[in-house]
């Protein structure tokens, strides 16, 4: 896990040796990707990731002959908080970027989207599957990753096939934990079962004793943890030493690299949903290729699940690129976004149309070690 220190000074090295390179760039029309995401804080790893997996893509595009355009993403920090998230926003759109990408968390989207929105701006591959992005339909929003509905739909199959039906919920008390918690409700819902307790952590706040004391007491025999890595990190140690013995199954957006490393030999047994393939099975082509990849990028970039998506979200807005009409604009990408049609990505299927912007439906689950691997 890279750390935050060497992540800021690599994010200045970038910036002082990139002069240049932008400034020439600039006389080649590079198409700028506007990102507002966390790089400090509780969930910065979520933010580290994401950006390292695309730029390691966009690297090797920029590097390609015949491209149209360099596209280079200019970053802005927001804390995982969404004022400081709709600031970043505004700021980015009054700077003419070409496309807001690889927001991070729902409540940051939320207050992202409706600037997005009115300025046209396309807005693309934000980290997370909450409806209230999706629905109502937007022209120039576009989702990479499965819904946070299909996500907890496998869970609660999941768990009661293996006749584990009195289910909690652990969620973030904001827009992202009350998405998940809606689609845990609605699952359950669906074969006449209610959660049989509810427990909330604020968001950034790793207090969750009082969670701990509220579940436990409930006698659970899963508990559906929707939060980010601190949090949840904090609940299963907590828990655990509370004498819980029952399943932990964690969303994809908890960020499942920085979760084992934060639980360590703890992380044995955790369970979390993907939206993406596994970065650690070379069976898929988009893994040998995303592997050999960061491989060759270095720098400090890893593989795993979280900078995945971010290689697999610039590689589908270049392909829209690719596809667009004409000259780059912004409604050509657009364009170029609907026009992919059941497309595979090394094995990773991407439909879009002018009727649905949501790529993919794609969800597995993946188990934790207590040596630091995942299991798909």
């Amino acid at each position: 896990m890279i750390s935050r220190r060497h992540f800021s000074l690599t994010l200045g090295a970038a910036a002082t040796l990139g002069g240049f390179g932008i400034a020439r760039a600039q006389g080649e029309a590079p198409l700028v990707l506007g990102q507002s995401a966390p790089f400090t804080g509780p969930a910065a790893q979520l933010g580290i990731q994401f950006h390292q997996g695309a730029k390691v893509y966009l690297d090797q595009y920029n590097a390609q002959p015949g491209r149209r355009n360099a596209v280079i993403i200019k970053n802005l920090d927001d804390g995982y908080e969404p004022d400081r998230c709709a600031a970043n926003t505004q700021k980015l759109i009054d700077e003419e970027v070409f496309a807001l990408f690889g927001y991070i968390g729902t409540p940051t989207s939320l207050a992202a989207l409706p600037l997005a929105v009115k300025d046209k701006v396309p807005f693309i591959a934000p980290f997370t599957g909450a409806m209230s992005l999706r629905e109502p339909f937007h022209k120039n929003v576009f989702h990479l990753r499965a819904s946070y509905n299909d996500e907890t739909a496998l869970m609660v199959k999941q768990l009661t096939h293996l006749g584990l039906k009195k289910i909690a919920v652990f969620y973030q008390n904001d827009a992202y934990g009350k998405a998940g918690l809606d689609g845990v409700t609605l699952a359950l819902s669906q074969q006449e079962l209610k959660p049989v307790a509810l427990a909330t952590v604020e968001r950034n706040s790793a207090d969750v004793a009082q969670a701990v004391k509220t579940l436990v007491a409930a006698r659970p025999d899963a508990v559906v943890q929707v939060g980010a890595y601190k949090a949840c990190a904090a609940f299963i140690r907590e828990a655990r030493k509370a004498g819980y013995g029952g399943t932990f199954i964690n969303m994809s957006f908890v960020g499942t690299q920085a979760l084992a490393e934060e639980l360590g030999k703890d992380a044995a047994g955790v369970m979390v949903t993907q939206v993406v393939p596994s970065p650690y099975n070379p069976a898929n082509a988009i893994t040998r290729e995303f592997v050999e990849a960061v491989r060759k990028a270095g720098g400090g970039a890893s593989a795993n699940f979280s900078s995945m998506e971010g290689y697999l979200a610039a590689k589908v807005l270049t392909e829209g690129l690719r596809k667009a009409p004409g000259k780059a604009t912004r409604e050509n990408l657009i364009a170029g976004l609907e026009s992919i049609d059941r497309q595979q990505f090394g094995g990773f299927e991407v439909s879009f149309s002018a009727k649905s912007h949501v790529a993919s439906k794609f969800v597995e689950l993946s188990m934790l070690t207590g040596d630091g691997r995942v299991r798909t």
